[in-house]
């Protein structure tokens, strides 16, 4: 699926390095107890050369990965980033950056052991992202003693055990990614259910089982993909006309409701997966006032009946269709 977060995750890494190369001004504002953790932080990642510009004698702001206030020199974000050099355990010291906003340690597979519970302690982080790493263990619950936080992204490790329930006590957290782990259990229902902002929930590639809460059909979500789990049930509280749900993916998993009763929302909605499920019923109409549709499979489902015509049914071939009970109608052979 295609990620707005993950958009923002790559042009907050480019941005941030040219304003470490290209801010000399802020460099000399270095606050000397951040300096100090971020040479802690060197230490403990075995002064790999990643950390090549990271020496004492220069200001820490005009460091490679780090990013600084430019009116006070306080450390705001430090991304580690793309470096199979770069081993070891996620190092305490981070947890001396109270100014830190942004954490990024990304596709760094030589990145072992827990999430620790240091990083609880970094009250004004907006963004922690761990991801494509070797991180194991369980989703930790001290996580929701981050209440600034907004986007979490734990995805590709190998983390295991539950969602914790209390991520749900953060106010504004808008984007949660942990698919890609080992995560086994349900849903926890009160999920986004403080946040009025639209969101983002990516859990795929797990073995996360149960029903969709109840309490899921009032969330504004903008993107869903619970494919490759283990779900069952009825999926759709997702759906609504008036929603503004841009993607969902089911996919995979042992869905079991009547897509006839399905209105899909028609103003954003741009990709809707629903195949190897056991989806009854028949596909409606109504899918073909959905305007911007691009991308369309119900696959290996249990569908009866004609496939609409009009709207973006068109520009889908028979893949999308193939493997169900008795759909029929272009492109498939015609209906009797």
């Amino acid at each position: 699926m295609a990620s707005t977060p993950n958009l923002f995750l790559s042009l907050l890494l480019s941005t941030t390095c040219f304003t470490f190369l290209f801010s000399p001004a802020t460099s000399a504002l270095c606050n000397s107890d951040d300096k100090r953790a971020l040479l802690a932080i060197k230490a403990a990642f075995n002064n790999a050369y990643h950390f090549a510009s990271w020496v004492p004698s220069t200001g820490c702001c005009a460091w490679y990965d780090v990013d600084c206030d430019a009116s006070t020199g306080r450390v705001t974000g430090l991304s580690i980033f793309q470096d199979a050099n770069v081993t070891g355990t996620i190092p305490t010291a981070i947890a001396s950056l109270p100014y830190l906003r942004i954490l990024v340690l990304h596709h760094l597979p030589g990145l072992t052991g827990p999430i620790p519970s240091a990083l609880g302690n970094l009250p004004r982080l907006v963004q922690l992202t761990i991801s494509f790493t070797s991180v194991s263990g369980p989703v930790p619950s001290f996580l929701s003693s981050l209440q600034s936080l907004t986007l979490l992204d734990l995805s590709f490790n190998s983390l295991s055990g539950s969602i914790p329930a209390s991520l749900s006590l953060i106010p504004n957290l808008m984007s949660i990614d942990i698919s890609r782990n080992h995560l086994t259990g349900p849903l926890p229902s009160a999920l986004f259910q403080n946040t009025s902002q639209p969101a983002y929930l990516r859990l795929s590639h797990n073995n996360l089982s149960g029903e969709i809460p109840a309490s899921y059909s009032g969330i504004n979500f903008a993107q869903v993909d619970l494919s490759r789990n283990k779900f069952i049930g009825d999926a759709t509280l997702l759906f609504g006309r008036e929603k503004q749900l841009q993607q969902v993916d089911l996919s995979r998993n042992m869905f079991q409701f009547d897509l006839s009763n399905v209105v899909f929302p028609e103003s954003e909605l741009i990709l809707v997966d629903l195949n190897h499920n056991m989806i009854f019923g028949s596909i409606p109409q109504q899918i073909t006032n959905v305007p911007n549709l691009q991308f369309f499979n119900v696959s290996y489902n249990r569908l009866c009946g004609p496939i609409p015509t009009g709207g973006q049914l068109g520009r889908f071939d028979s893949y999308n269709y193939l493997h169900n009970k008795c759909l029929c109608g272009t492109p498939l052979p015609p209906c009797n």
